[in-house]
């Protein structure tokens, strides 16, 4: 069977290596496209400015565009009640889901073909585990002191748009241990924070 497919190729004046990589290539683009990815991840202020964004996709390729992105979502979403528990809505053919904690605003985007349910759990694993990791403090000046901690949580949760985690204790508990491991410059009491409310919620989810 290999023969007659190199052969075949031979015959096409193709090189079966070169034919070999752009399959594996094309399998590793459907891979990626059948699993659930999500657009961009923004953490705004009570006045819709940046504390932490990251984005996975090149449909707003400028800055300028990334921050008129930030404005329309802020905007649209700025008098509703979502507080107590995440709200859903679309936004220029987007599924935008977000939260409201204190003076910090969570927004996850996703295309609109994308299982809302699960966009869901994304920000509200990466709510919760800012929240863990801050000790409950959340708010605009401690998230801003805890940046590094912040940005690791959105690396634990998506890599490349592709969602990896949405536990909280998961998520908190890898960037505590990245911390202690030295891999990131934090201060000695961020690290002891950290791994103390990572062990103290791992023991609690022990005892359920």
């Amino acid at each position: 069977m290999r023969a007659f497919a190199t052969c075949d190729l031979r015959k096409k004046n193709l090189d079966p290596r070169k034919e070999l990589g752009r399959w594996k290539e094309a399998m590793g683009e459907f891979s990626k496209a059948s699993c659930p990815s999500v657009k961009n991840i923004l953490l705004l202020d009570s006045e819709g400015k940046r504390v932490a964004v990251k984005y996975f996709s090149d449909d707003w390729p400028t800055n300028v565009s990334r921050l008129t992105f930030e404005k329309s979502i802020f905007t649209k979403t700025l008098k509703t009640n979502a507080r107590s528990e995440a709200e859903i809505t679309l936004l220029d053919g987007y599924i935008i889901v977000y939260k409201f904690v204190h003076d910090l605003h969570f927004f996850v985007t996703a295309g609109d073909d994308e299982n809302e349910l699960i966009i869901s759990n994304v920000l509200q694993g990466f709510a919760d585990s800012v929240g863990l990791l801050l000790r409950g403090d959340v708010e605009k000046r401690t998230a801003l002191e805890n940046l590094d901690l912040i940005l690791l949580c959105i690396d634990e949760i998506i890599d490349g748009g592709i969602i990896l985690e949405t536990d909280a204790n998961t998520i908190a508990g890898k960037v505590a241990t990245n911390a202690a491991d030295g891999s990131v410059p934090f201060s000695e009491q961020t690290i002891s924070q950290a791994l103390a409310t990572a062990r103290e919620h791992f023991a609690r989810s022990l005892l359920k």
